[in-house]
């Protein structure tokens, strides 16, 4: 058959379709191989649990990537574990750190971390890294910025995706802190995404909760919420050191007028304020001390075991909260009505609330007549 005639005339066009480099193919072969390999090689929780009380690192960072899958045959075993660990937990000294954004919290929990091993603690330390809104991705960069820290021998460090949830925090944080309390770890550092109305859920896990901030950076106060602050045992003012030593006293003591003008916490204890120098080490060793005699306070009142009991109760309701969350958007039947849901709104027939109690009204009756 002869080949049609080429039009020469014809202009090229900007949508035409050219023959371009080979590509890639849409699904990553190698990604699904390991995804079933690791499927294959899904240890009991029997042997999760020896592998932590044991600290074997390798099962004991599966059992946390257990922990933090969405799949529900890894969160059958992942809750059969944590149910095992939960006698060997309660244990340790759990301290929750947020800061405005250049306050230097990465080098200063380095820092700190280094002190608290040098006194013969155990440390983890789990870093909760921002998550794109978008791809849920983050960069999880900890562990190269605290260099030193990561490769302590009594130290572990757990970079984990915020992945959006609530309160700048992972949504399985708690269930790892209890993996590494049974793992033996004695001391816990949480690192919070920053400061925001969040935090709050940082605070409802730890036992002291302290907010890192710095001076020369214009109104120090004016970028905290008030929440933040009446959240804190304790402020610290890093980077002072060199120039800045005198800034940073300057903005200790605003920090310490304006913690006057606020309530005292139901722990009875005030707020102290400190500077040091994660770059000098200078008053690294007062923040701990400070810490220490908080918990000697606290546990003394019996504001200690008070807190860990509402703590307690708190993760009750959040559990509830996210099991129904992961039902509900799990199931097959909603994924389908959902995109009906979306058109509607997008055609205008029904509302958001209308669609939503639709979808509601489904679920339940689903539910109902299992």
């Amino acid at each position: 058959m002869a080949e049609p005639e080429k039009d020469h005339n014809k202009q090229p066009s900007a949508l035409t379709e050219r023959e371009g480099i080979p590509q890639p193919p849409s699904v990553n072969e190698s990604a699904v191989n390991a995804l079933k390999k690791n499927r294959r090689n899904l240890l009991s929780a029997e042997e999760y649990f020896n592998g932590i009380t044991t600290f074997n690192r390798t099962i004991f960072s599966q059992a946390i990537t257990l922990l933090e899958s969405s799949l529900p045959e890894h969160q059958h075993v992942a809750q059969e574990v944590v149910a095992r660990c939960l006698p060997y937990s309660g244990k340790s000294i759990r301290l929750g750190i947020t800061g405005v954004p250049g306050a230097g919290k990465s080098t200063f929990i380095e820092a700190l971390g280094l002190h608290v091993t040098s006194l013969g603690h155990k440390l983890a330390v789990l870093a909760i890294d921002p998550s794109s809104a978008r791809s849920k991705g983050s960069i999880l960069g900890d562990k190269t910025r605290m260099e030193a820290l990561s490769v302590h021998p009594d130290a572990f460090i757990r970079p984990s995706p915020s992945a959006g949830s609530l309160g700048g925090v992972a949504r399985k944080t708690r269930e790892i802190v209890v993996l590494c309390e049974a793992a033996g770890f004695d001391t816990i550092f949480i690192e919070t995404v920053g400061v925001g109305q969040s935090e709050t859920a940082v605070h409802s896990m730890v036992d002291f909760f302290l907010l890192l901030m710095i001076a020369g950076a214009g109104d120090e106060l004016q970028g905290i919420k008030r929440g933040i602050m009446e959240m804190a045992d304790a402020v610290a003012i890093n980077k002072a050191d060199g120039d800045n030593k005198v800034k940073a006293e300057i903005a200790k003591n605003q920090v310490r007028n304006a913690l006057h003008f606020f309530p005292k916490p139901d722990s009875g204890w005030g707020p102290e304020t400190a500077t040091c120098s994660a770059v000098t080490r200078e008053g690294i060793n007062d923040i701990w001390n400070m810490l220490l005699k908080y918990l000697e306070f606290t546990k003394e009142n019996k504001y200690f075991e008070t807190k860990r009991a509402l703590q307690s109760r708190q993760i009750m309701m959040d559990f509830i909260n996210n099991s129904l969350y992961d039902h509900f958007y799990q199931d097959n039947a909603i994924k389908k009505l959902l995109k009906n849901a979306e058109h509607m709104i997008d055609e205008k027939t029904h509302s958001p609330y209308q669609a939503a109690t639709l979808l509601l009204e489904k679920y339940f009756m689903k539910t109902h007549h299992k």
